[in-house]
């Protein structure tokens, strides 16, 4: 068995780098966290690093903004994956620079982490954030640096506790009236955040995901929202009252709404009415799905996630 490669996690105290990092340590693999100082000393960031000591992993302090601590840092391990959030999307370019410098990354996996910055058709604000991801793609080909991306869909933890509906922010989802965006046939895919980061893990040593786009996608997460309103009414027994809201409808509230509402909204078009996820087929020369590459891992599925709400 080939030793497993060290792993560096920037951004890991953030949403989704937490699943990672915790993947990264579950998995045997020699695990770096980069975290800024003043991380460390805040109360509930600093409650999360020290359960990351506590599953084995190496802190290393050090900033986006500060090359040579990215340099050290890099310097250490064999793979770096960005989970940083969207104001930090540009700042990718300077890990870009030190990893350049440092010469030793096997592989590169930049903050991604739901619709395929390439494929998908988002209007603004989305549009503009997308675009960042896809000049750091350009970026990472036009320097040879070894990727993969995740194209990780939506989160269940942002999506399936309130079926994605407006102004709701806390589960469970409404069992009286719920909003459909569009005809509700356009499927999207809903991954719990820990099985995206056990795909994730699987796919950095994996010859047959580099230098292509790691899909996650599995059978049964993949709903309409009309399906899934139909999987809801099935659960809590009985039928509820639906409105639908036409793109036209949708396009307005975007224009009209504030952030981070119309970035929500956005997202939510992309998804849910022009079927972003879902409309184009995965061709081996660009990527492969995760689930199909990795059988043995065992993900929850959508109906198993929605029990919890009942």
């Amino acid at each position: 068995m080939a030793e497993k490669s060290k792993i560096l996690i920037i951004g890991g105290t953030g949403y989704i780098g937490k699943f990672i990092v915790e993947a990264s340590a579950k998995s045997g693999h020699p695990t770096f966290a980069l975290v800024r100082e003043s991380t460390i000393s805040d109360p509930v960031k600093g409650e999360l690093i020290q359960g990351f000591k506590n599953s084995g992993v190496t802190i290393l302090t050090g900033d986006l903004k500060d090359h040579q601590s990215l340099v050290n840092a890099i310097k250490q391990v064999d793979v770096v994956i960005s989970t940083v959030g969207s104001l930090q999307l540009a700042d990718q370019n300077n890990i870009i620079a030190a990893i350049k410098e440092a010469g030793n990354v096997k592989r590169f996996l930049p903050s991604e982490f739901g619709n395929d910055p390439d494929l998908a058709r988002p209007v603004e604000p989305v549009k503009t954030i997308f675009g960042i991801k896809s000049k750091i793609r350009r970026a990472i080909e036009a320097e040879a640096i070894p990727y993969t991306y995740v194209s990780s869909n939506y989160f269940a933890g942002y999506s399936l506790p309130t079926l994605v509906q407006p102004g709701v922010t806390a589960p469970p989802p409404p069992k009286d009236k719920l909003v459909i965006y569009g005809d509700g046939n356009a499927k999207a895919v809903f991954n719990v955040e820990g099985d995206i980061a056990a795909y994730t893990i699987e796919a950095v040593d994996d010859p047959r995901t580099l230098n292509k786009s790691l899909f996650i996608k599995p059978p049964k997460n993949i709903y309409s929202f009309n399906e899934l309103v139909a999987l809801w009414e099935k659960k809590i027994g009985k039928s509820v009252e639906k409105e639908y809201i036409t793109e036209e409808q949708l396009l307005k509230q975007i224009e009209e709404s504030p952030v981070p509402v119309n970035v929500i909204l956005a997202i939510n078009h992309s998804i849910l009415v022009k079927g972003d996820q879902t409309y184009f087929e995965i061709e081996p020369s660009f990527g492969a799905e995760a689930s199909e590459l990795y059988p043995h891992v065992k993900y929850t599925t959508v109906e198993e996630y929605l029990d919890q709400f009942v």
